[in-house]
């Protein structure tokens, strides 16, 4: 339970139990930690989601399936599950399109005043509770929320088969964007970051070439990326998942014609933008939030297909009682994605 900022506690409270035929209670047995529970934890607020009440963090978790609703028909006891943490409300106008990720009423676990996923067990519907094929563990179970992010990102990028995609920020969104971005088709993946070790890895994992973005002008560093990883007029797609506004800038700059920007990151509310550049390139700028119809379904299959992989991405994993310790590693910037095991 998250108290205030910096300060966490241990309760018993209450099981969870049906309250629709069609709910399933999940034993959560791993969940990551992201930059927004880490925002919470030291903020206590993260915009205008503001924590007002202990509060449950966690929202990336996998679990086995410990009892199910009446009308529950696609699972049963001791299924291991991905689980889909944001619930909307099925009836509005963004919903009934598909676009649910957008939805006015969504309940999304440990944004106040939802509690969140780290605890023994959790309620959700039976449709959003993923199946995790046979050959996929529940620690990468618990990363198909982040994937599923990726995939959303990336496909709002309408990434195709030889297309060049750059991402700037090479954190576990931007390398899960990089390796989904493979997945579609695309002939080059450029990483982007200053941390020479997140690029190498990155290199290793997804990326074909890699860039380290230098003190100078947005125009200056967008020429050098394009000269330096032959992007002849310009990259076709550009993802920023770090939320930085020289990245952002250098990005408009280093787009040719008619080319995409998907705005994944989170940074300051308002920044400079290249408008002129927009403008006179006719780019298509997006942004992203979450996930939408569909997106779980292929992370799944993603994993299962081997198409991405993500067990390399987990670099440590801490039990229950040491949660905080998590919270420091992601704090830190230590290692790509830590887990919290449990609790038993």
């Amino acid at each position: 339970m998250l108290q205030k900022p910096y300060s966490v506690s241990f309760e018993d409270r209450p099981v969870p139990t049906i309250a629709d035929p069609h709910d399933v209670i999940v034993n959560v047995k791993f969940t990551g930690i992201c930059g927004s529970d880490v925002h919470y934890w030291t903020h206590g607020a993260i915009g205008s989601f503001v924590v007002k009440d202990p509060m449950v963090l966690g929202h990336e978790s996998a679990g086995v399936v410990q009892q199910v609703g009446s009308a529950v028909k696609s699972l049963k006891v001791g299924d291991r599950v991905a689980m889909e943490p944001g619930i909307p409300c099925r009836r509005c106008v963004r919903c009934k399109e598909g676009d649910y990720n957008l939805c006015v009423d969504m309940r999304f676990a440990a944004t106040p005043p939802f509690d969140g996923t780290l605890a023994k067990y959790y309620r959700l519907p039976e449709d959003f509770c993923y199946k995790l094929p046979e050959s996929v563990s529940l620690e990468e179970g618990a990363l198909v929320e982040p994937l599923a992010v990726g995939v959303h990102i990336t496909r709002q990028g309408s990434v195709k088969p030889g297309n060049s995609v750059v991402v700037f920020g090479c954190g576990p969104v931007g390398l899960l964007c990089m390796a989904v971005a493979k997945a579609f088709g695309a002939s080059k993946i450029v990483a982007v970051d200053i941390n020479e070790e997140r690029l190498q890895f990155a290199r290793k994992y997804a990326a074909t070439h890699e860039f380290r973005s230098a003190r100078v002008s947005a125009e200056e560093n967008a020429a050098n990326l394009i000269k330096e990883c032959e992007l002849g007029l310009g990259a076709d797609v550009i993802i920023d998942a770090s939320g930085a506004e020289p990245c952002i800038q250098t990005a408009i700059h280093a787009l040719r014609v008619g080319g995409t920007y998907v705005q994944g990151g989170m940074g300051k509310n308002e920044i400079t933008w290249p408008i002129a550049a927009m403008c006179s390139k006719e780019l298509t700028v997006k942004g992203s939030f979450r996930y939408s119809q569909g997106d779980y379904e292929m992370a799944v299959k993603f994993l299962e297909t081997g198409q991405v992989k993500v067990k390399e991405l987990i670099t440590g994993t801490v039990e229950f009682k040491d949660a905080e310790q998590a919270f420091e590693s992601v704090k830190k910037a230590e290692g790509i994605k830590t887990l919290i095991k449990g609790p038993e």
